[in-house]
């Protein structure tokens, strides 16, 4: 039998918040869940934001839209009072980016480097990241520079460690886009995968930013097949969050895989 995870946690932790989006008027309501261990969600505010405490610091995944920052971090310090050390960015989308630059104010730097008078949170983010927000289209930046990540990496992969657990960033060379990083807290054995998993609809393929079909799929299989770990009767232990919509396990992972193979086939 499969379970309502969303409404289960939902009724289970139940902290919310009212926020409003000043560019519509309309009201929102932001929910705080406890997901696994060190890991927790914050939705509806945009995309799905991840968020790790612990001792040292509070890591984020995605920012939301910049309105909602003053809603997100009223959210975050709900689950905890240290200040931000990372933003990672899954994807370059806004309602994924649009609050890196507010939300870092709030931190502090957290990487070893010669950088250390840096007084703002680290924003982590695949270097096409970098070159997607810092790219023209003719009369403006895709973001302004405070929304840029400060720190990038180039490669399939990079390690980082925040509160006493392992990080692991993958980098999916086209999937949603061809700036998307998909996080996996290995000790709260969470992943928080962006917009290659999107339980509100089919995902979007951004080809114009690189994306791909294939590169999806690849990145679903991997997740589904080397990640994700089920407890028992394929359900529960490893969670994944996708970009929107409720928290999953490895079988929904699966599921939606395999819808998109028979329509892509």
């Amino acid at each position: 039998m499969r379970l309502a995870w969303g409404p289960c946690l939902l009724a289970a932790v139940g902290i919310c918040a009212l926020s409003q989006d000043e560019s519509t008027g309309r009201r929102a309501e932001i929910e705080v869940l406890h997901v696994k261990a060190n890991v927790y969600l914050i939705a509806g505010a945009g995309a799905n934001i991840t968020v790790q405490a612990g001792d040292q610091a509070v890591v984020l995944v995605d920012s939301g839209p910049a309105e909602f920052s003053d809603d997100v971090r009223e959210a975050i310090r709900k689950i905890s009072t240290k200040p931000i050390g990372y933003i990672i960015n899954t994807t370059v989308d806004r309602d994924h980016t649009g609050g890196n630059e507010a939300l870092a104010r709030d931190g502090f730097f957290m990487l070893t480097s010669a950088n250390q008078q840096r007084q703002t949170a680290s924003i982590v983010g695949h270097v096409n990241l970098l070159n997607r927000l810092n790219a023209t289209d003719g009369k403006q930046r895709a973001a302004t520079a405070g929304n840029w990540p400060t720190d990038t990496y180039d490669g399939p992969d990079w390690k980082l460690y925040a509160n006493d657990e392992p990080l692991l960033l993958e980098h999916p060379a086209a999937a949603h886009t061809d700036s998307d990083t998909v996080v996996f807290f290995r000790r709260s054995d969470v992943i928080s995968a962006g917009d290659l998993f999107d339980m509100t609809k089919y995902p979007v393929i951004d080809r114009k930013r690189g994306g791909s079909l294939e590169g999806i799929l690849k990145t679903l299989n991997h997740i589904s097949l080397d990640l994700a770990v089920p407890k028992e009767n394929e359900e529960a232990g490893t969670y994944i969050i996708p970009g929107h919509g409720r928290i999953c396990d490895r079988y929904d992972v699966a599921i939606y895989r395999d819808m998109l193979t028979i329509i892509r086939d």
